[in-house]
């Protein structure tokens, strides 16, 4: 009965120990930033983008912030940086709406090898609908973001009917 009952410890504890460590490498996964690479699509590019903007403190504060950042093509991150500025930027009147939004749709209005045009619909978290024109180059310069696709532009935001 002795052997039972400690083999039955032994067993929970290395149970607790494997779940413990699944959790742990989940939580690390998830806080790994999507680096740009060139097997990257422009659709995903914006997807990536958005889907880190309406979990924007997941894993950690304003960590969709730093992923849109990421993405953004060198000459519109010299335009709207540093970070800190870029973040305040996002957090101000012009693209608060993209924070923690509902949903988002994303349409391809026109695409080339080079440069690729959506139609990015939001559902922000007052329920109410902005579309914007969202547009990603390949970026064609030599170096480590060679052939990657980056966002060059976002529209201001043209507010539309409230959904019900």
């Amino acid at each position: 009965m002795k052997k039972i009952v400690k083999y039955s410890l032994y067993g929970l504890i290395y149970l607790s120990i494997i779940f413990f460590l699944a959790l742990f490498f989940i939580a690390t996964a998830k806080a790994e930033l999507i680096k740009p690479n060139n097997s990257i699509e422009p659709y995903q590019v914006v997807k990536i983008q958005l889907s880190g903007l309406k979990e924007n403190d997941n894993p950690s504060k304003d960590n969709g912030i730093k992923q849109t950042w990421i993405f953004a093509h060198p000459n519109n991150q010299k335009n709207t940086g540093p970070l800190e500025r870029f973040n305040s930027m996002i957090k101000g009147k012009s693209y608060e709406m993209l924070l923690n939004h509902l949903d988002h749709k994303i349409k391809e209005i026109e695409s080339s090898d080079l440069i690729a045009l959506f139609e990015v619909t939001i559902l922000d978290k007052n329920k109410a609908y902005y579309k914007f024109n969202w547009q990603v180059e390949k970026y064609t310069k030599n170096g480590t973001l060679k052939d990657c696709w980056l966002t060059i532009m976002v529209s201001a935001p043209v507010p539309m009917a409230p959904s019900i």
